[in-house]
Parts: structure tokens; C-alpha cells; sequence
């Protein structure tokens, strides 16, 4: 199995910031472990004013039925709940409802 790297973005709703910054400083165990147990590795968020940007790795064979595993998690879906309202689409071209928006890979180092 190859390993795909993943870039996410999103706006943080500016009176939320230190609460989402807050909610990161611990992020409750079992949601970090239901993400290992789901192929995820090296999951990092940056911040930079109101934009937050995610990097993780997968290692696993179907990304979609793990991600699909995560969203049913009952302990990651009550997490979701504390940081969703903390989230706003990012970019022009964000529908209404939009959260964290896959950035598409341009150039890669090792």
C-alpha cells in the first residue's frame, strides 16, 4: 500500500479561534486513537490568522471506507460537535456548508 498525503483547509469562525486552539491543546484520546486505528498518521493542523491547514498521511488500502469509519465513531462525531462551530468554509468557491476542502498535491520533497 502507498502512502497518500492529504492537505486540507478551513476558516476558523474568528470569535472561536482560542476555543478551537483550546479544544487542539487536548485533543480527547480516543479520537486520536480511532484516526491511527483508521490509517491516519502525522496529522498536523497549522494555523495562520483565521486559516487553518491540515496535513495528514494514510497508509491504509481505502481511504473512503476509513474516512467513512471515522464519521461513525460516536466519541469522534461528540468531538465534531465542540469543533464544527468553530469551522467556516474557506476560499471564493466554498458552498455553504463546506468544512475542511482537500487541497490537491502540486509538488512533494523527500
Amino acid at each position: 500500500m502507498a502512502l497518500e498525503r492529504h492537505g486540507l483547509v478551513v476558516d476558523v469562525v474568528p470569535e472561536k479561534r482560542e476555543e478551537y486552539l483550546r479544544l487542539h491543546a487536548a485533543v480527547w484520546p480516543q479520537v486520536e486513537a480511532t484516526l491511527q486505528a483508521c490509517n491516519v498518521h502525522n496529522y498536523t493542523i497549522f494555523v495562520l490568522e483565521n486559516t487553518l491547514f491540515a496535513y495528514y498521511e494514510y497508509t491504509g488500502s481505502d481511504h473512503a471506507a476509513d474516512m467513512a469509519r471515522i464519521a461513525q465513531d460516536p466519541v469522534t462525531r461528540e468531538w465534531w460537535t465542540h469543533t464544527d462551530p468553530c469551522q467556516t468554509p474557506f476560499g471564493k468557491h466554498a458552498a455553504p456548508g463546506d468544512t475542511w476542502r482537500d487541497m490537491r498535491e502540486v509538488w512533494h520533497l523527500e
